[in-house]
Protein backbone atom coordinates (compact mmCIF):
# COMPACT_ATOMS: atom_id res chain seq x y z
CA UNK A 1 0.00 0.00 0.00
CA UNK A 2 3.03 2.48 0.75
CA UNK A 3 4.59 1.59 -2.65
CA UNK A 4 1.46 2.45 -4.61
CA UNK A 5 1.24 5.59 -2.46
CA UNK A 6 4.15 6.71 -3.40
CA UNK A 7 4.43 5.61 -6.77
CA UNK A 8 1.42 7.75 -7.31
CA UNK A 9 3.18 11.08 -5.75
CA UNK A 10 6.13 10.21 -8.16
CA UNK A 11 3.69 10.06 -11.12
CA UNK A 12 2.40 13.12 -10.35
CA UNK A 13 5.57 14.78 -9.16
CA UNK A 14 6.78 14.09 -12.56
CA UNK A 15 3.79 15.01 -14.72
CA UNK A 16 3.67 18.26 -12.86
CA UNK A 17 7.32 18.92 -13.58
CA UNK A 18 7.22 17.95 -17.18
CA UNK A 19 4.26 19.81 -17.69
CA UNK A 20 5.60 22.75 -16.54
CA UNK A 21 8.70 23.24 -18.79
CA UNK A 22 6.92 25.29 -21.54
CA UNK A 23 6.10 27.52 -19.60
CA UNK A 24 9.40 28.17 -18.37
CA UNK A 25 10.87 28.19 -21.56
CA UNK A 26 8.29 30.54 -21.76
CA UNK A 27 8.85 32.58 -18.59
CA UNK A 28 12.65 32.73 -19.91
CA UNK A 29 11.55 34.09 -22.84
CA UNK A 30 9.49 36.82 -21.24
CA UNK A 31 12.82 37.71 -18.87
CA UNK A 32 15.16 38.30 -22.00
CA UNK A 33 13.02 39.80 -24.02
CA UNK A 34 12.39 42.16 -20.84
CA UNK A 35 15.89 42.44 -20.97
CA UNK A 36 16.26 43.64 -24.79
CA UNK A 37 13.59 46.29 -24.14
CA UNK A 38 15.10 47.53 -21.05
CA UNK A 39 18.09 48.32 -22.95
CA UNK A 40 16.72 49.61 -25.76
CA UNK A 41 14.44 51.95 -23.54
CA UNK A 42 18.07 52.72 -21.97
CA UNK A 43 19.61 53.82 -25.12
CA UNK A 44 16.95 55.73 -26.18
CA UNK A 45 16.89 57.91 -22.99
CA UNK A 46 20.84 58.64 -23.33
CA UNK A 47 20.13 59.36 -27.02
CA UNK A 48 17.45 61.93 -25.93
CA UNK A 49 19.94 63.33 -23.15
CA UNK A 50 22.90 63.73 -25.35
CA UNK A 51 20.40 65.35 -28.12
CA UNK A 52 19.08 67.81 -25.45
CA UNK A 53 22.20 68.20 -24.16
CA UNK A 54 21.66 67.12 -21.13
CA UNK A 55 24.44 65.47 -19.30
CA UNK A 56 25.02 65.98 -15.85
CA UNK A 57 28.43 67.76 -15.93
CA UNK A 58 26.27 70.37 -18.64
CA UNK A 59 23.43 71.01 -16.20
CA UNK A 60 25.89 71.76 -13.38
CA UNK A 61 27.78 74.49 -15.79
CA UNK A 62 24.92 75.84 -16.99
CA UNK A 63 23.52 75.86 -13.47
CA UNK A 64 26.17 77.65 -12.22
CA UNK A 65 27.02 79.89 -15.85
CA UNK A 66 23.30 80.76 -16.16
CA UNK A 67 21.50 79.92 -13.53
CA UNK A 68 18.93 78.07 -15.32
CA UNK A 69 18.65 75.45 -17.74
CA UNK A 70 16.33 76.52 -21.16
CA UNK A 71 15.76 74.35 -24.21
CA UNK A 72 13.31 75.41 -26.80
CA UNK A 73 11.25 73.40 -29.95
CA UNK A 74 11.75 75.59 -33.20
CA UNK A 75 7.63 75.48 -34.63
CA UNK A 76 5.92 78.09 -36.71
CA UNK A 77 4.55 80.88 -35.15
CA UNK A 78 1.26 79.33 -35.99
CA UNK A 79 2.06 76.34 -33.87
CA UNK A 80 2.51 78.29 -30.94
CA UNK A 81 -0.31 77.32 -28.25
CA UNK A 82 -2.08 80.83 -26.49
CA UNK A 83 -5.07 78.91 -25.38
CA UNK A 84 -5.08 79.13 -21.63
CA UNK A 85 -6.52 75.53 -21.10
CA UNK A 86 -4.31 74.25 -23.14
CA UNK A 87 -1.58 75.51 -20.73
CA UNK A 88 -3.53 74.47 -18.24
CA UNK A 89 -3.63 70.84 -19.58
CA UNK A 90 0.19 71.27 -20.39
CA UNK A 91 1.21 71.65 -16.59
CA UNK A 92 -1.31 69.47 -14.98
CA UNK A 93 0.50 66.53 -17.50
CA UNK A 94 4.05 67.50 -16.35
CA UNK A 95 3.04 67.69 -12.64
CA UNK A 96 0.91 64.72 -13.17
CA UNK A 97 4.40 62.94 -14.43
CA UNK A 98 6.27 64.48 -11.40
CA UNK A 99 4.04 62.92 -9.43
CA UNK A 100 4.33 59.40 -11.22
CA UNK A 101 8.63 59.48 -10.82
CA UNK A 102 9.42 58.41 -7.39
CA UNK A 103 12.92 60.08 -7.51
CA UNK A 104 11.16 63.24 -7.89
CA UNK A 105 9.24 65.48 -5.42
CA UNK A 106 6.22 67.32 -7.25
CA UNK A 107 5.72 69.49 -4.08
CA UNK A 108 9.26 70.70 -4.54
CA UNK A 109 9.35 71.55 -7.93
CA UNK A 110 6.82 74.10 -9.45
CA UNK A 111 5.34 74.02 -13.07
CA UNK A 112 3.75 76.77 -15.48
CA UNK A 113 3.31 76.99 -18.58
CA UNK A 114 2.78 80.31 -21.02
CA UNK A 115 1.85 79.74 -24.72
CA UNK A 116 3.52 76.12 -24.54
CA UNK A 117 6.80 77.51 -22.93
CA UNK A 118 7.04 75.50 -19.81
CA UNK A 119 9.22 77.02 -16.49
CA UNK A 120 10.20 75.05 -13.72
CA UNK A 121 11.98 76.33 -10.66
CA UNK A 122 12.25 74.70 -7.36
CA UNK A 123 14.51 71.92 -5.72
CA UNK A 124 15.93 68.48 -6.73
CA UNK A 125 18.34 66.34 -4.79
CA UNK A 126 20.49 65.67 -7.89
CA UNK A 127 21.69 67.20 -11.46
CA UNK A 128 20.35 63.48 -12.59
CA UNK A 129 16.81 64.53 -11.00
CA UNK A 130 17.01 67.87 -12.54
CA UNK A 131 17.57 65.94 -15.74
CA UNK A 132 14.94 63.52 -15.48
CA UNK A 133 12.40 67.01 -15.00
CA UNK A 134 13.51 68.42 -18.30
CA UNK A 135 12.70 65.73 -19.93
CA UNK A 136 9.62 64.95 -18.25
CA UNK A 137 8.47 68.27 -19.47
CA UNK A 138 10.47 68.28 -23.07
CA UNK A 139 8.51 65.43 -24.36
CA UNK A 140 5.03 66.36 -23.25
CA UNK A 141 2.83 67.50 -26.08
CA UNK A 142 2.21 70.92 -26.47
CA UNK A 143 5.41 71.98 -25.40
CA UNK A 144 7.44 74.74 -27.40
CA UNK A 145 10.30 75.21 -24.74
CA UNK A 146 11.85 73.94 -21.15
CA UNK A 147 13.01 76.76 -18.75
CA UNK A 148 14.36 75.40 -15.60
CA UNK A 149 15.31 77.26 -12.75
CA UNK A 150 15.38 73.84 -10.87
CA UNK A 151 18.36 74.03 -8.10
CA UNK A 152 20.12 71.04 -6.71
CA UNK A 153 19.58 71.03 -2.76
CA UNK A 154 22.31 69.84 -0.08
Amino acid sequence: MLGLILGAALCWAGLWFYGNQPMRGDARQAGADTKEKAVEAKDYVEQKADSLNLSTTNIKAELAREGAIVRRKTADAGDVIADTAADARITAMIKGKLVADASLSALSISVSTTDGLVTMSGAASSPENIQKAVQLAWNTDGVHGVVSTIQVKD
